[in-house]
């Protein structure tokens, strides 16, 4: 191992910093409704929201935020918790399977306390039609014994506020949806929002980036802060090794180059995605299952994490027969499209993949 000379600054911390790098990444989430970048319209409307119940001295209403992972609900449901002055519950909707679970976690909370789901739409049946009431009556029902000598003994709860998150609004019961007094769809991150999350990031993180380098790995991180702060602590990494004390954008796209994201955002899946496509299959179309097996992965993991951006970026398009790759596909991988590609009827889009 090389040890680095005394009092060099770009010296790699060691386990008596370990503690305070986390605290660092874990300062990275704003605190306040103010610090938040991006989303205008939802944090206008959640100000609003909040600055009244407070005014009231009530709970705030409910609270539903959807959107692509990555985008700040875990962040908004903290915030939340933060502005009102209560404390914060957090929890997810796989955790809750059975009505039971619910039921314990409901009836421990204190009077203001922010209860956050995350992924609401995977919970149990039982579990969301005894938050019905929970949500409405702030009261739920235990049922104790089996059979016809089964009693229901009502239970009240303290006034609170449940904040939902989801990355599939649609799954979501009707008569759930209607409970939420508040719904904010969150939107994909411009690439100067993005940018300006990583000078918030980088001067928490004490990293020294000029603005083509915070625009090199803004335009990489497809519109998400989360994928952004990665990036930005990788390349922070890739410049301590390398011991480059200020990354420019020559620096960025060498350290981002390291770690296989292209100039697009682009990772190792994706690209292998579009290469299948162009290079197996000549464009398409192909069946989703055909597609996971030729990159080695689900077809779960395909259709969730790396169809949706490349579909996004118009790099793939789903069709009655199968997925195909588009014209920009083939000249980003620096291929000669075919004259005509085939199966390019875009009309079904949105229809699940009959070849799958």
């Amino acid at each position: 191992m090389t040890l680095q000379p005394e009092g060099d600054p770009r010296e790699i911390v060691g386990t008596a910093q370990a503690a305070e790098e986390k605290a660092l990444e874990a300062a990275l989430r704003p605190k306040a409704l103010d610090d938040f970048v991006g989303q205008a319209t939802v944090r206008a409307q959640l100000s609003l929201l909040l600055q009244s119940s407070k005014i009231r001295g009530t709970a705030a209403d409910h609270v539903l935020l959807s959107g692509p992972p990555g985008l700040g609900k875990t962040t908004l449901s903290m915030i939340i918790a933060a502005e009102m002055g209560a404390p914060l519950r957090i929890t997810s909707g796989p955790a809750i399977q059975h009505a039971g679970d619910l039921a314990a976690i409901l009836s421990s909370l204190t009077e203001g306390e922010v209860l956050f789901i995350d992924e609401i739409h995977r919970m149990s049946r039982p579990a969301e039609e005894m938050l019905y009431m929970a949500m409405e009556d702030f009261r739920v029902d235990i049922i104790v014994g089996k059979g016809a000598g089964a009693t229901s003994i009502p239970l009240e709860l303290p006034p609170f506020t449940l904040v939902g998150a989801t990355t599939r609004a649609g799954l979501l019961p009707g008569p759930l949806r209607d409970r939420f007094g508040f719904t904010g769809h969150l939107e994909y991150y411009s690439a100067g929002e993005l940018e300006k999350v990583l000078r918030r990031s980088a001067g928490m993180l004490d990293i020294d980036v000029t603005s083509e380098g915070f625009t090199e790995i803004a335009s990489r991180s497809r519109g998400t802060p989360r994928i952004a702060n990665r990036l930005l602590r990788r390349v922070r990494d890739w410049a301590l090794v390398h011991q480059i004390p200020t990354v420019d954008q020559h620096a960025a796209s060498d350290a981002l180059n390291t770690y296989e994201v292209d100039t697009r955002g682009l990772d190792r899946l994706d690209r292998a995605v579009l290469e299948a496509l162009c290079t197996t299959f000549r464009g398409g179309p192909v069946g989703l299952s055909t597609l996971a097996i030729l990159v080695g992965e689900e077809s779960e993991t395909v259709e969730t994490v790396a169809e949706p951006y490349l579909v996004r970026e118009g790099l793939l398009a789903r069709t009655p027969r199968g997925r195909i790759a588009t014209d920009a596909a083939w000249r980003h991988l620096g291929l000669t499209p075919p004259a005509e590609i085939p199966g390019a009827t875009l009309e079904a889009e949105d229809r699940r993949d009959p070849a799958s």
